[in-house]
């Protein structure tokens, strides 16, 4: 009896050290999910925490290398696990900045370094060495963005400016386990956003070498839009350049809801069409100049010149994670063509992924990251059988080159499913079809991009600057095509924190191990996908701000007014899986009562949702009938609050941030999004959830109290 642990683990040391596995593919697996861990633990590890870790990891990388063979795979991943925590601490300490502690309200002077939009089509400018009236240098964040709602006109990268402008430091998730925008923009070092209706005045206009590549960017994409005009040519310019500030809302829209937001991110497909146009062009013009071609490896100077290209390519763009891969991935298959090897290979991939993992850890959990390496992974692991399939078949020559498009379309668009899915909260059902009329005449834009940038100093760049139109102007009538057929679009609702994680390794392992022990990985995918079908959302919903509050009901999930947190709405009915507009969810059955106190019921309590100038003078009445009260300002020190009414204010929202209503047998547990004390949180300590139970007792506090103690 007591053998048979002991056998059990020798023998399944035995079939993983013996089985016919890459071991370093895995290498980037582990690492993520030591990069997982230590973003999902609610504090922040300490001093002691990394210096253990950094012991530990040389020790475990010698047992790797130099101990029993059998333990290998063992030290191999618990080593990659621990330096992912370690990478991500490091990291934290090389991004950290100021965010901006209170809101400010004033003028704001720096230099501008990007322009895009925002998602109300406003042009947005982010600016650095910023400077802030009566905020001392200490304080004041790296970079700010600001929305400008005043009239268009032209900014120029480099230009020094200022403004009068509202901002605050950026706001948490704007619900327990959503988009946390707050850590996205630590990381970016990103320390307030906010808006303004001012005019922005030029300060110190650009020098000669200042935002040298931003303003080539705007350069070239000015150019491309005097010869494109409209929708066709921001288009051009964002595949081309990544200067997307002249892309309509509306676009975006059409490309996301038609499967062909791909096509607009400069990312793995637009590097290769750009990378591999320039590689046969000198290769094969070279190949026609005999003297050349018979003393020259012409494919060695075609691949060194094209990376050239790949490189200006990255820095043009602006190094996102999506263009980085794709870089990344374009230089070992360049590097592999230098040195006669074989290069797209999964191996290629893990190299890829480490280097972008430990340069910037917090890139696992973006959206670009997840799904270009999804498509990659899923075009190499699949690519090669869906050939031999069509060998096997037999099929015409001529039809090969569309089966195996839309081999690629298929393998890539299953491949990143389920990340889009999570990331957008909704499934395209024709998204094969627009890459199928796309995806080719794609490749014409970006060769045609490039024969404009070749012709264009000689003045003979019109022509290919037509072709570049007409391929554009083509995809856009494809996008807003497919995005007005019926059942273009099918609604999911988020996922838990457990479900891409579990389909991802599930994956993963289906592809990277050998044999039947192979099979386990679909254990992994169905449970994943079991626990997304089975996912519950929370049945209320309270804004950052406490304007807002959304009840989950029959008809989907309703909102106590119809404007008001229209970022926070609009990601919960997202996050529902649901179509509806605010407008249309406030108008659902769930709150009575006029808008200024509006009354609900949930979990057996009962609830109001106060507003309006007078809204702190209707506390203790609100109370005197409910047992759960929001009202979007601050109490006092002293407030007169009857005893077990349990009372949300602008006080406690301003350390919860957000907060989630879970039914439990007892009532309604109340969970903030800052339930967690990390570095980006703005937290010294976790707030803990509440429980508001559905017998009211007198002796229970009236006050939602701060800190963990609450």
């Amino acid at each position: 009896m007591g053998r048979g642990p002991v056998t059990w683990a020798l023998r399944a040391a035995t079939a993983l050290s013996e089985a016919p596995v890459d071991l370093f593919l895995f290498v980037p697996v582990f690492l993520s999910i030591g990069i997982g861990l230590w973003f999902s633990v609610p504090v922040e590890p300490g001093l002691v925490f990394y210096l253990a870790v950094a012991v530990t990891v040389p020790g475990l990388a010698a047992l790797a290398c130099f101990g029993p063979f059998l333990a290998r795979p063992f030290v191999v991943a618990l080593a990659s696990v621990a330096f992912g925590t370690l990478i991500c601490g490091a990291r934290v300490w090389v991004v950290a900045s100021p965010m901006l502690a209170v809101p400010y309200y004033g003028p704001v002077q720096g230099r501008i370094i990007d322009i895009d939009r925002s998602q109300s089509d406003a042009i947005r400018l982010t600016i650095d060495q910023v400077v802030l009236s009566e905020v001392e240098p200490a304080a004041t964040p790296v970079s700010v963005r600001i929305s400008l709602h005043g009239p268009p006109r032209i900014y120029e990268p480099g230009t020094t400016v200022q403004v009068t402008a509202r901002i605050a430091a950026p706001e948490s998730a704007s619900e327990p386990g959503g988009f946390d925008f707050r850590r996205m923009a630590w990381f970016q070092q990103l320390g307030a956003v906010g808006y303004t209706s001012s005019p922005v005045v030029t300060w110190v206009p650009p020098g000669r070498l200042d935002a040298f590549v931003n303003r080539l960017r705007n350069h070239l994409s000015a150019g491309i839009m005097a010869a494109v005009p409209g929708d066709s040519g921001a288009f051009a310019s964002g595949a081309l350049t990544g200067d997307r500030s002249e892309i309509t809302a509306a676009v975006v829209t059409d490309l996301r809801i038609s499967s062909l937001a791909h096509l607009l991110a400069i990312s793995g497909m637009n590097m290769a069409f750009l990378t591999g146009f320039v590689y046969a062009l000198i290769r094969y013009g070279l190949a026609l100049i005999p003297p050349i071609a018979l003393r020259v490896n012409t494919k060695k100077v075609a691949a060194y010149l094209a990376f050239g290209v790949a490189l200006f390519y990255l820095i043009l763009s602006g190094a996102n994670v999506a263009t980085t891969r794709a870089f990344l991935m374009v230089s070992i298959l360049l590097g592999a063509v230098m040195l006669d090897r074989r290069a797209l290979t999964l191996r290629s991939v893990a190299v890829a992924a480490l280097i972008l993992l430990i340069w910037q850890p917090e890139s696992l959990l973006a959206p670009g990251f997840q799904l270009s390496f999804a498509a990659t992974i899923g075009l190499i692991a699949g690519f090669g059988p869906a050939e031999r399939l069509m060998l096997h078949h037999g099929l015409p020559r001529w039809l090969k080159p569309v089966a195996l498009l839309a081999a690629s379309s298929l393998l890539a668009g299953l491949a990143t499913a389920p990340y889009s899915a999570a990331t957008f909260n909704r499934l395209t059902g024709y998204g094969l079809l627009a890459n199928l009329l796309t995806v080719p005449v794609m490749d014409v834009l970006m060769g045609a991009g490039a024969v404009a940038a070749l012709l264009a100093p000689i003045g003979l760049a019109a022509p290919a600057l037509t072709v570049m139109g007409w391929s554009a102007r083509w995809i856009l009538v494809v996008a807003h095509w497919i995005a007005g057929l019926n059942g273009a679009i099918t609604p999911v609702p988020q996922p838990g924190p457990w479900v891409i994680p579990l389909i991802t390794l599930g994956a993963l392992w289906l592809l990277l191990w050998q044999g039947r022990a192979r099979l386990a990985g679909l254990a992994a995918l169905a449970l994943g996908f079991g626990l997304w079908v089975a996912v519950e959302r929370p049945v209320l919903l309270i804004s950052s701000d406490g304007v807002l509050a959304g009840l989950l009901g029959p008809e989907g999930r309703a909102l106590s007014a119809p404007r008001g947190a229209g970022f926070a709405a609009e990601s919960w009915l997202a996050d529902d899986g649901d179509l509806a507009d605010p407008k249309a969810a406030a108008s659902r059955v769930g709150f009575s009562g006029p808008k200024t106190a509006r009354q609900f019921d949930v979990a057996g309590i009962t609830g109001v949702v106060l507003s309006g100038k007078d809204a702190l003078s209707k506390v203790a009445a609100a109370c005197a009938r409910a047992d759960l009260v929001l009202v979007p300002v601050r109490l006092g020190p002293a407030p007169s609050v009857p005893p077990g009414c349990t009372v949300i204010d602008a006080t406690y929202l301003a350390q919860s941030g957000a907060v989630a209503g879970l039914e439990q047998p007892e009532g309604l547990l109340l969970v903030p999004v800052r339930a967690e004390a990390r570095v980006w949180s703005g937290n010294d300590e976790a707030v803990s959830p509440v429980l508001v139970r559905r017998n009211r007792s007198p002796a229970g506090p009236a006050v939602l109290a701060l800190g963990p103690g609450n």
